[in-house]
């Protein structure tokens, strides 16, 4: 496997990639620059769970609020709304990163192909910025591996501009090297203070992978039946944590805010997500201040080394099966 674009430039965060002066409305960060020179604002916003028919006018106020980057999925069923949502406001295509993901029912070389189409006419855009895989199929690897070469060619065809992974453990990320020629400019995962998963981010670094964080504020800790690693029964909230909250405190920010700019310090890039107008707007309020040394440290241990999404062949069946519409 070889990176695109020849040597990765010298790191200047956590993730293994460069970092560039950003030219979006974010202009109080860096952008962060991939492995194959594409750059991308680290702070991107996200589309999961959003209803279909409130996508567009979410994502609209997400572009006026200044985010630069959206993040949605095949299987997240509301496509069509992004691109909605990005042609009403009226920013011009070139200044939003458009990244979207493969669903599982379409991993193999010709039907990922045909996925692309699918997602592209629903976006309506005639390029994707960042096309990845959802997550790995653990029992049928030979799919995954089909998926991702038609990932390469779409590169290469100048369809998508960058190509990546997500939910990929080592191992994973080591049996893709040994059968395709790209390393994977990102791969996103769950990261958050509770679930940092350090190896995972250590091998990214040697291998030039950006670290992107789905749940970055923890909001899987929300769920009923996350469990902390404490105890058998207990059960921890991120946004109630008293090391955040008091960090918060000193700095005049919630949680949330603080959760993000940690991200961002460390080099990550970070996809928070909302419908309320109120939290997409305080999401984004991360900018203009900063943690110390000390503060930083004091997140990192609150990694419990647990984190809640892994593949499974069990659930590979059940995955599959969700099939997705076509445009």
């Amino acid at each position: 496997m070889t990176v695109v674009g020849g040597s990765i430039a010298p790191s200047h965060g956590a993730a293994g990639v460069d970092t560039v002066e950003s030219m979006s409305d974010q202009t109080t960060t860096q952008d962060l620059r991939l492995n194959n020179g594409v750059t991308l604002p680290p702070l991107g916003f996200g589309v999961f769970q959003t209803p279909p028919d409130e996508t567009a006018a979410v994502v609209r106020t997400a572009l006026e609020t200044g985010y630069r980057h959206i993040d949605t999925a095949a299987s997240y069923q509301n496509e069509t709304g992004v691109g909605e949502g990005l042609r009403n406001s009226g920013i011009p295509r070139e200044e939003v990163f458009v990244e979207t993901k493969i669903w599982v029912s379409d991993f193999g070389y010709d039907e990922t192909l045909h996925a692309y189409d699918k997602s592209a006419a629903k976006l309506g855009l005639d390029h994707i910025d960042l096309l990845i895989l959802h997550q790995p199929l653990a029992s049928m690897f030979d799919r995954t591996v089909g998926a991702y070469r038609a990932l390469e060619k779409l590169l290469a065809d100048g369809r998508v501009r960058a190509i990546g992974v997500s939910n990929f453990q080592p191992d994973d990320l080591a049996n893709l090297a040994e059968r395709t020629e790209i390393v994977p400019a990102v791969n996103q995962v769950e990261l958050h203070p509770y679930a940092q998963q350090k190896a995972l981010q250590q091998r990214h670094a040697e291998l030039g992978i950006l670290t992107q964080a789905w749940s970055p504020i923890g909001g899987i800790t929300f769920y009923p039946g996350f469990m902390s690693g404490e105890t058998d029964d207990s059960q921890r909230s991120t946004l109630e944590d008293p090391v955040l909250n008091t960090i918060g405190r000193e700095h005049g920010r919630s949680a949330a805010q603080v959760m993000l700019r940690w991200h961002l310090q460390q080099g990550r890039s970070a996809i928070p997500k909302s419908v309320n107008p109120q939290r997409i707007a305080e999401n984004f309020d991360v900018f203009d201040f900063s943690l110390t040394d000390e503060e930083l440290a004091r997140i990192d241990a609150l990694d419990t080394g647990e984190s809640s999404w892994k593949a499974s062949a069990e659930m590979d069946q059940q995955f599959v099966n969700f099939d997705i519409p076509e445009a």
